[in-house]
């Protein structure tokens, strides 16, 4: 007799359209075609709409000592309106940028949105460019592709180092702290500037976002008015929720998903934002825990590395969870693949403790494509998918190098790459040699159907094409898909995996492993766990691309400083190999030593 499953809460999602044609040539093409609102058309719309509409309602709140500092819609237009004025004073405008070296707070949102209503782009850089010991040649390189009119800096003291490089000298710096003489206080402007209406076009440039750099150098995208508006509209149109959202989030604005989905995309909604200084490193994660045990969110967006901490302290902590799971309706990853066992350990705490399960749901797209191109927006419980596209998104999956590469179309797609470099003469750089014939933008990624079959059981990721190598024997590893089934096997024993091996004869992995398992299991204990878990998955080596033939447990975490591991918090790959040539020649010697584990 089959038991009825465990109930699912009701996750608000509206009811898809899709338009699905499988094409002779082996490429399938699949459109959502639900309509999505067109309200707004700049970023700054939706903010002079809530405050006129709700004025007295939550829109920002940060950290001040136990408690928290709150900025209503109303009071948040009013600062970004007497901004906007004080900026337009010192010459920002259309094609005059501000650079943004901060991290996330109320004053970085304020200054965003004041910049964004001048029709100024705002260009935030990811603050581990400019804290103490950081590379100067990365911030050098974004200050040479946005070339700024101004800079914002949230702590003059904390950044004190690089302000005193040489390419950011001359240009008018605002603080928000520990201001320097000759520096704009930002209080001074909040309190003397003139209000502005939002004078931003749609086809302006509302922001200037640095790619990760993961393929290479990074680029400077350009995110008009109009594709930022689209986009949050085409998210917002996937519920069917006439409740606000209530949020804690830490994703850095200095990237998509912090700075459009969550920043930009609660504001559509009308939603509270409840800015988390919390990291998803060990170490850092207790802020985070901290908010969520005050905080009842509707909805919760985290890296994978997040959800992997944040599942022990769900496991340990049954006043943390019922406080969590009170009001959640859906649980969101992105950045990188979540382990299936890591979902499977939050849905168990949740049953046991509300007598539902959350559906977990994940998002796909890149820098220039708004983020958002496809989400899971349907009750579902497993990991590895990418969703469906987006209302008003079509994608293409087309055959290339026996996968099929995900292609796209929408009005969230990037008009093109900014550098301040380039003669006014020339033609602005854009990813047209990344489109192909038909005017699809070539993401890089490739993509399957879980069930071909039924195509509305969603895409599941199956490879980032760029990350994939092969190894001596021939064999091709599909990196991203390796990388999952692993660190589903050897459990919470470890954080994440570095995958390598090109040119050897089999995988190797270097791991970095979970503080609190090391301590439990001990040293030995340690490697028998992650053992057990890679002799697991041996026998799926076929669909993995390779044996994984050996594992390396390193000593300490990624580095951040180094871009190694990015403020999303997650592992840049190919960068973690380069930095590490030591380790890799551990991993592949041939007399190993004890900290590498060999399955023969």
């Amino acid at each position: 007799m089959s038991q009825t499953p465990p109930p699912i809460r009701n996750p608000r999602y509206a009811q898809p359209r899709y338009a699905i044609d499988r094409r002779a040539d082996g490429a399938i093409v699949i459109g959502n075609t639900a309509p999505f609102s067109n309200a707004f058309s700049t970023t700054n719309a939706p903010l002079d709409h809530w405050a006129a509409v709700t004025p007295e309602r939550l829109w920002l709140a940060e950290r001040s000592g136990e408690g928290w500092r709150r900025v209503s819609f109303s009071e948040g237009l009013e600062a970004v309106a007497a901004l906007a004025g004080a900026l337009a004073g010192l010459g920002l405008g259309p094609g005059k940028p501000l650079l943004i070296l901060a991290r996330n707070g109320i004053a970085q949102a304020l200054v965003t949105f004041a910049a964004m209503r001048l029709g100024a782009p705002a260009a935030p850089v990811s603050a581990q460019y400019g804290l103490k010991g950081a590379d100067p040649t990365r911030l050098a390189h974004a200050v040479g592709l946005i070339g700024p009119a101004c800079i914002f800096v949230d702590d003059a003291a904390v950044f004190a180092e690089t302000l005193d490089w040489p390419f950011l000298q001359g240009l008018p710096l605002i603080a928000e702290a520990n201001a320097r003489p000759g520096d704009h206080r930002l209080e001074t402007l909040l309190s003397q500037g003139r209000p502005l209406p939002d004078q931003a076009g749609p086809d302006d440039a509302a922001k200037l976002m640095l790619t990760s750099g993961s393929t290479g150098r990074p680029k400077a995208v350009i995110c008009t008015h109009r594709n930022l508006a689209a986009n949050t509209a085409q998210i917002a149109a996937c519920f069917d929720d006439p409740e606000p959202p209530v949020l804690v989030h830490s994703a850095p604005w200095s990237h998509g998903l912090g700075a459009n989905s969550i920043l930009q995309g609660t504001l559509h909604r009308g939603g509270a934002l409840y800015i988390d200084a919390g990291q998803p490193v060990a170490g850092r994660f207790g802020e985070t825990v901290r908010n969520l045990r005050e905080i009842r969110t509707t909805y919760a967006n985290m890296v994978p590395a997040g959800w992997g901490l944040l599942a022990g302290e769900l496991e340990r902590d049954d006043d943390l969870a019922r406080v969590f799971f009170d009001q959640v309706r859906v649980l969101q990853y992105g950045g990188a693949g979540l382990a299936q066992s890591v979902a499977d350990r939050i849905e168990a705490v949740a049953l046991r403790t509300v007598g539902e399960q959350i559906t977990f749901g994940s998002g796909y797209g890149a820098t220039e494509t708004g983020p958002t191109i496809s989400n899971v927006h349907w009750k579902n419980l497993k990991t590895g998918l990418i969703g469906m596209p987006v209302p008003g998104t079509t994608l293409k999956l087309a055959p290339q190098d026996g996968k099929l590469e995900v292609r796209v179309v929408g009005p969230q797609i990037s008009p093109g790459y900014h550098d301040a470099r380039r003669s006014e003469a020339e033609p602005l750089p854009g990813p047209a040699e990344s489109h192909d014939a038909e005017g699809y933008y070539r993401l890089g990624d490739a993509a399957r159907m879980v069930d071909p079959e039924r195509p509305e059981l969603g895409l599941a990721f199956d490879g980032r094409l760029v990350e994939n190598f092969k190894l001596s024997t021939g064999v091709f590893v599909t990196a991203g898909a390796l990388r999952l089934t692993a660190l589903s096997a050897i459990g919470g024993a470890a954080i994440d995996a570095v995958v390598c091996g090109e040119g050897q004869d089999g995988v190797g992995l270097m791991l970095f492993v979970d503080p609190a398992a090391r301590q439990r299991l001990g040293a030995v204990g340690l490697k028998a766990e992650i053992e057990a878990g890679l002799r697991r998955i041996a026998a799926q080596a076929k669909g993995s691309g390779g044996k994984v033939m050996r594992a390396l447990i390193l000593p300490g975490a990624p580095d951040a400083l180094s871009g190694e591991l990015t403020d999303k918090g997650y592992i840049n790959q190919a960068l973690a190999r380069a930095r590490r040539p030591t380790e890799l020649e551990r991993l592949f010697a041939e007399a190993p030593d004890v900290d590498v584990v060999v399955i023969e």
